[in-house]
């Protein structure tokens, strides 16, 4: 084998195991909204790959972390928590005030991390379209030592979306979070310490907030 080559398929190996390899940075899988839009339904509990969607994005946050994942819910009893049922290794985290918004689960799961925990990715639950390859990617942009502290995915076309990592830094800002204005201002503020993770499509933002949009999606899927 000529050297050249010997030499670039040992990289693409590297590559190759690299990309297997977990993170062990924390998750917190954002899953306490109320679903307004879908006339009754549930976005969360609708199926996809054979199972609701919410268990499906607690699976690939599993699969691609061996840290801590925390799902934030609506108080108990809710159906949601039968869609997670038989998955133990999530912790998950009620909002009693979650009819307040997204801050409210913020605050909760950003509350629950450990200590020493260097950075933190936030997923939303109703992004069906993520993939196991798509987090993966935006963990192994992470450097912490590289003086960004936010590292988020983007569409395509470099439109900024989810998932979102915050380094260690910005942990206590979530704590005084009110509204449902999410991270918007934090991410805000450190606009020349953000790194975009290009995902395939539109992958990093497309969400299904109505019945007619899950039908749309499903026909053009299959």
């Amino acid at each position: 084998m000529v050297a050249g080559c010997e030499d670039s398929l040992k990289y693409r190996q590297i590559l190759d195991y690299v990309s297997q390899m977990k993170s062990n940075i924390p998750i917190i899988l954002l899953a306490a909204g109320q679903s307004s839009r879908m006339r009754g339904r549930d976005k969360l509990l609708e199926h996809l790959d054979n199972q609701p969607l919410l268990r499906r994005q607690a699976r690939l946050a599993l699969a691609v972390t061996d840290g801590p994942v925390f799902i934030t819910l609506p108080p108990a009893p809710h159906p949601r928590y039968d869609a997670l049922a038989g998955l133990t290794e999530p912790i998950l985290v009620p909002v009693p005030d979650a009819a307040e918004g997204i801050n409210a689960s913020l605050r909760q799961g950003f509350a629950m991390l450990p200590q020493n925990s260097k950075a933190v990715m936030v997923l939303l639950s109703d992004l069906p379209d993520l993939s196991e390859h798509d987090l993966k990617k935006v963990l192994q942009a992470i450097d912490i030592e590289d003086g960004n502290t936010i590292w988020r995915g983007a569409t395509a076309t470099g439109k900024p979306g989810h998932p979102t990592v915050f380094a260690a830094c910005h942990f206590a800002q979530f704590a005084a979070l009110s509204g449902d204005i999410g991270g918007r201002e934090i991410i805000a503020a450190a606009k020349d310490r953000t790194v975009l993770v290009t995902l395939p499509g539109n992958h990093a933002l497309l969400d299904l907030d109505t019945p007619e949009e899950w039908d749309a999606w499903r026909k053009a899927r299959s």
